[in-house]
């Protein structure tokens, strides 16, 4: 069995003050925005699901803050991008649909990172939409050579997303939470040492972490997280 070394970095937590550069329509329901800042210039995040505070203010005038993952940034240009997903409502939502170059927010951390090493036989990514861009970051960091099955939940058609393709990459798409869990359920792991990756909706990313489990996937080689809860508002955990 050979040995994968995880690897947890700590970072010095801090609040950058960040100006909008630019907002791009990523699909019908992502919106990315780019941010700027002289602050950037040391940002740091070493992980695909890293999260950061988005510190903005709401249309009443409140400060709001949200996790969010980074989607790249680039400490030479100062900028940092964030894909947000565009909830039917929502302050976050309501803020990344509106954005525009000039607007003002706060980042603030990641306080750190849990690197996952690459060198797995292969990787299982799980996700709906509220994680789909820290999986799309992941597909876009992993060896193209690296054995990949992802298997995502999209609210639209549209929002599914063009990965590159070869040979060792399996990439399905679902309309619906529950025909998701119902493929993971029937799924039969690959030979080899793999790590399974989780997120999502509370209720959903605990069905497949338990399905998982039953399938022999030890917990060591796994991560799962809720991004969001029915019902709730502003919710994250760690499972």
């Amino acid at each position: 069995m050979r040995e994968h070394l995880f690897e947890r970095v700590r970072f010095e937590l801090q609040q950058r003050p960040v100006d909008v550069l630019k907002v791009e329509q990523t699909s019908e329901g992502f919106v990315t925005v780019t941010f700027t800042g002289p602050l950037l210039a040391q940002f740091n995040s070493l992980s695909f699901d890293d999260h950061i505070k988005f510190i903005f203010t709401n249309s009443n005038g409140e400060t709001i803050r949200r996790d969010y993952t980074p989607r790249s940034f680039n400490n030479a240009k100062q900028e940092l991008s964030i894909e947000f997903a565009l909830h039917a409502q929502g302050d976050a939502s309501d803020w990344a649909r509106n954005a525009k170059p000039g607007d003002q927010a706060v980042i603030a951390g990641p306080k750190g990172s849990m690197i996952i090493p690459h060198s797995f036989d292969w990787h299982l990514l799980v996700a709906d939409s509220s994680s789909l861009p820290a999986l799309a970051r992941r597909m876009d960091e992993l060896p193209l050579a690296t054995h990949v099955i992802a298997l995502i939940h999209v609210e639209h058609e549209s929002d599914q997303r063009a990965f590159a393709q070869y040979a060792g990459r399996t990439v399905q798409w679902f309309d619906s939470h529950q025909r998701l869990i119902d493929t993971v359920s029937t799924l039969q792991l690959p030979a080899g040492e793999g790590f399974s990756w989780v997120a999502g909706e509370h209720t959903f990313a605990l069905q497949v972490r338990d399905i998982l489990l039953e399938q022999g996937q030890p917990k060591e080689r796994m991560k799962a997280a809720a991004y969001w809860k029915q019902g709730t508002v502003d919710f994250h955990e760690k499972i």
